[in-house]
């Protein structure tokens, strides 16, 4: 599978628990001799204001974030490229799925899967997409900035228990009639995580149970990196994932 990354994601840009140091090693760690690594390439300002205001792009240059985010949002454009032809992956930071039009908060600043599906959008290379969130906290962002677009479909899973949870992301994934899937794939939601909840292969499920549906009606998919925090399992959850992606 090809995963979309640059070394400059490696760096402590903010003192949160998305930018700490090691957070990105630990996955490059696990994933290294298992994927195809594509190196991220910043969004162009046209992109980012396609979902964001001026004010908020001229917010995120303030604060000296706009070289980082505006590369997260451009290797998220680029995994979604890539999805249109095969599964990918967009190991990014920051995250993105808090980030609205106008404000951001939860160590987000620009929207990378905003950014990503309205990019292909714009081209005319998708005419509806389904997101599919899986990080433990709701992606207010994205609904903010496409929740009114008739030609995007977005879900929020929620379940008190892995069964339940799981059973929720069928219900989101069943008869899906969009040319892709994009997930926003947050890991924050695992036992030894924030969300202590679901276990390793609960993620391969989720990513097989995508690529089964991808199957089934014909669509392609991506995902983009939004939570997780825990260095000691956060490795094994994205590898789950990505194998539960690629699975044949």
């Amino acid at each position: 599978m090809k995963v979309v990354f640059s070394e400059a994601f490696y760096p402590c840009y903010v003192e949160d628990a998305a930018a700490v140091e090691g957070r990105m090693e630990s996955i490059v760690g696990v994933i290294h001799d298992k994927v195809t690594f594509i190196e991220a390439e910043p969004a162009s300002e046209e992109d980012i204001l396609a979902v964001h205001s001026q004010e908020q792009v001229d917010r995120v240059k303030r604060m000296g974030l706009y070289e980082i985010a505006s590369l997260a949002a451009g290797g998220g454009i680029q995994a979604a490229r890539i999805g249109l032809n095969e599964p990918s992956f967009g190991l990014i930071r920051p995250p993105g799925h808090h980030a609205s039009e106008f404000v951001s908060w939860g160590y987000c600043y620009f929207n990378n899967m905003a950014i990503a599906v309205t990019k292909l959008k714009n081209e005319g290379l998708i005419h509806n997409c389904l997101i599919l969130d899986i990080d433990l906290h709701y992606g207010d962002g994205t609904v903010n900035i496409l929740g009114d677009k008739d030609w995007v479909e977005i879900c929020n899973p929620a379940g008190r228990t892995r069964e339940g949870y799981i059973e929720n992301v069928r219900k989101c994934l069943k008869d899906v009639q969009v040319d892709i899937v994009g997930i926003s794939a947050g890991f924050d939601n695992h036992k030894k995580d924030w969300g202590g909840l679901m276990e390793t292969q609960d993620y391969s499920t989720i990513g097989k149970m995508v690529r089964d549906c991808c199957k089934r009606f014909g669509c392609s998919c991506f995902a983009l990196l939004e939570g997780g925090y825990s260095k000691k399992v956060l490795g094994y959850n994205v590898e789950a994932f990505i194998d539960g992606m690629k699975n044949q």
